[in-house]
């Protein structure tokens, strides 16, 4: 099957559930984790005679979002109701933007293996979420849980420029990441609070003329999201090439089988049945808003990662290792403030902080050594007055026990100081040569990685005090005697 003649297009519609406290349209709560239906109110089951009321963080973040991706920000905008039936849809009907989204245009640039791309966005709007079906727990019959109904979303819609699963999986990845760094949403894809819908076609390559596109829709994990696309990618294919032609659908994926099935047939706009909202007035947003939101804008991941790369000279893998969560790079930049051993510092926080971090399970806030104590350990090591080895397995261990206490004093309390005392060292050395003859025969003979041994037999000497760039290039020199 000459699948290699075909190209993929896909395009995507981002649900990014909002980190507001309260409702978008009401002020039940959003918290992830009640007991079924306990975040509900009239006016989030929608009973008849209860208004809307717009939440003002929802539009904050709206335009934060699409300041950062460069959008367009409507100043003017208005609701509107996409009527569908469905038991997770308690009004009938959802508040959402069809006529005047919020944010027009902007892009995001994505990373995979072929390089970096600029994903266009078509708009973001802003609407609320659905409840949730359960099918598993009760036998033949579905539970509604309605806490989620009514918690604000953003929708982001890009144009079809994604040619991959790869791709999509750069996209998600990178979305993710942003609107964490802006703080509108955590992000967590497993609780449902970053999902999307992939719509998917095939043409064969150098036709410009899209084909008829199916969408995948709820896909909250990126491994579903790649193992959906492919299958479905694969099945258009097999579909064509055998005589048929794809119909416009809406898929379910079964993560269980790997395949995906028809929900139904695709609905355009007017089988939503869009009218403007009549219980929300226009929303208008001021100048001196829109230079509000843009001035509280935090660094951006990209600003971030170009920082890190030019200013402190640091590899692509440091780079993205410490600017994949905010938290890490503005303690990185902290930490830089007290040292000018950049590379040092990155290594460190790579190897040692984060991981820590990790195991622990805390945020870096609560890490327990201070910025200006980690240079200090960073310092020791660079004059050699403790070993990398000591530095990383005694002291920085005893530094989290006993993050009060200088670096300097814990080192000499637990004897990792090293001797650079020349005089010192020469003795021991003379001691190990002249205990070593034969060893001493074939490096003079050329066994040159005899020097390990050397050196390994100087720090048991020395119980592990000696300077090791020192006591090299005394051995050396008097091996070459």
């Amino acid at each position: 099957m000459p699948y290699d003649q075909y190209e993929t297009v896909i395009g995507l519609e981002v649900h990014v559930q909002l980190a507001t406290q309260s409702k978008a349209f009401c002020g039940d709560a959003t918290a992830f984790g009640a007991p079924p239906n306990t975040h509900i109110s009239p006016l989030s089951m929608g009973h008849p005679g209860t208004l809307p009321r717009l939440n003002q963080k929802q539009v904050e973040y709206a335009i934060k979002l699409g300041l950062a991706l460069g959008s367009k920000i409507n100043m003017v905008n208005a609701f509107d109701r996409k009527n569908y039936f469905y038991a997770d849809l308690p009004k009938g009907y959802q508040i959402t933007q069809d006529r005047k989204p919020i944010c027009i245009g902007g892009q995001l640039k994505i990373t995979t293996e072929s390089g970096e791309k600029a994903i266009r966005i078509h708009h973001i709007h802003m609407e609320e979420d659905a409840g949730k079906s359960i099918h598993e727990t009760s036998g033949p019959y579905s539970q509604i849980d309605l806490n989620r109904a009514g918690v604000p979303l953003l929708e982001v819609v890009s144009e079809p420029d994604l040619r991959s699963a790869e791709e999509v999986d750069a996209f998600m990845s990178g979305m993710r990441q942003l609107v964490r760094y802006l703080g509108v949403s955590d992000g967590n894809m497993e609780q449902g609070s970053l999902r999307c819908d992939v719509n998917v076609s095939v043409r064969p390559k150098g036709q410009q003329a899209f084909g008829e596109r199916c969408e995948i829709k709820n896909l909250n994990s990126m491994r579903y999201a790649r193992r959906a696309i492919r299958y479905e990618v694969k099945r258009q294919i097999d579909w064509i090439e055998s005589g048929g032609e794809v119909r416009q659908q809406t898929l379910n994926f079964d993560p269980e089988t790997g395949r995906t099935s028809p929900l139904r047939d695709k609905e355009d706009a007017h089988d939503y049945r869009y009218f403007p909202e009549p219980d929300l007035p226009p929303l208008v947003i001021s100048a001196d808003d829109l230079r509000r939101y843009h001035q509280e804008l935090p660094a951006l991941p990209w600003q971030l990662r170009e920082r890190l790369a030019e200013e402190y000279d640091l590899p692509a893998y440091d780079v993205n290792l410490l600017t994949e969560e905010q938290e890490a790079a503005l303690f990185y930049l902290e930490l830089v403030q007290h040292t000018e051993l950049y590379k040092a510092a990155a290594n460190l926080m790579i190897n040692k902080v984060l991981p820590h971090c990790n195991e622990a399970s805390i945020s870096l806030s609560a890490f327990p050594v201070g910025a200006d104590q980690l240079a200090r350990l960073l310092a020791l090591i660079e004059t050699g007055k403790v070993s990398n080895t000591a530095a990383y397995q005694q002291l920085f261990p005893a530094m989290l026990n006993a993050p009060d206490k200088k670096p300097l004093e814990l080192a000499q309390s637990l004897n990792l100081i090293q001797t650079s005392d020349a005089g010192a060292l020469e003795s021991i050395i003379d001691q190990v040569i002249a205990d070593n003859p034969e060893e001493t025969t074939r490096y003079q003979k050329g066994k040159k990685n005899l020097i390990g041994f050397f050196m390994g037999e100087v720090m048991k000497a020395s119980r592990g005090k000696a300077d090791p760039k020192l006591t090299n290039q005394l051995l050396r020199e008097k091996l070459a005697k």
